[in-house]
């Protein structure tokens, strides 16, 4: 579609493109990519550290060529970036500011979109209705030695980036390793991000076995971002 504006030339008026529209036109473009579910998942694994599509396809559920796709539009728009390696291609987020723009669209729709407000409600806080802690909270207690942290993620992505001096227990093994944890600590778990639904089981199964327990307020790419200290990763 071609927006047009109007401008004055020898008393005649003459339409051109309008070079405002023109960049609504991008930032649309931006926010098409945006509306899409497996998009904004794979945005969100994409911010754990640079992936190959075989391995997002895998986490993701989504089939091969299906994540390309997904992938190749997410690149296309700027929002992030790839390179090929052999026979495999391997994706990144562009920036920290991909972050900025999730979190804006998460708390946009939570303060306006009821059915987030049911989802949140109905499945998350009934898992976990305390309120996650801050990340400078964290810090704090870190340094006073009296927390566990640990990250529930899968190990290919503790191993790309975590909180430093956090341990890796799979929310999916949490059951079986909880002997690993110290006695009588606080644990603060994390994962993904603040809707990971990792942190969120791996809290409610703590409690269930007696370990206090709470979240942080979001997931490590924030705490990355954040500037906060990180191990792991090349």
């Amino acid at each position: 579609m071609i927006f047009n504006d109007y401008i004055e030339y020898n008393g005649v008026f003459m339409s051109h493109p309008s070079p405002k529209l023109s960049l609504f036109e991008q930032f649309a473009a931006v926010a098409k990519a945006l509306s899409s579910a497996p998009r904004l998942d794979l945005l969100e694994l994409l911010a754990q550290g640079e992936r190959s599509v075989e391995a997002l396809a895998q986490t993701s559920g989504l089939s091969v060529a299906n994540t390309s796709q997904h992938l190749q539009v997410l690149r296309r728009v700027g929002l992030a970036t790839s390179r090929k390696a052999g026979a495999h291609v391997f994706y990144s987020l562009s920036g920290d500011d991909v972050l900025d723009l999730l979190a804006a669209l998460r708390r946009t729709a939570g303060r306006h979109v009821a059915e987030v407000d049911r989802l949140v409600r109905g499945y998350f806080k009934e898992r976990d209705a305390l309120e996650a802690i801050s990340r400078g909270e964290l810090v704090r207690r870190m340094r006073e030695g009296s927390v566990t942290v640990l990250d529930v993620r899968p190990p290919e992505e503790f191993a790309a980036g975590h909180i430093a001096g956090a341990v890796n227990i799979p929310a999916r093994d949490l059951k079986q390793r909880l002997a690993e944890l110290p006695a009588g600590a606080e644990v603060i778990a994390y994962c993904r991000g603040p809707y990971c639904v990792l942190a969120f089981e791996a809290v409610a199964t703590l409690r269930h076995h007696g370990v206090m327990a709470r979240r942080v307020e979001d997931g490590f790419p924030e705490w990355r971002a954040a500037g906060l200290p990180v191990a792991g990763g090349a």
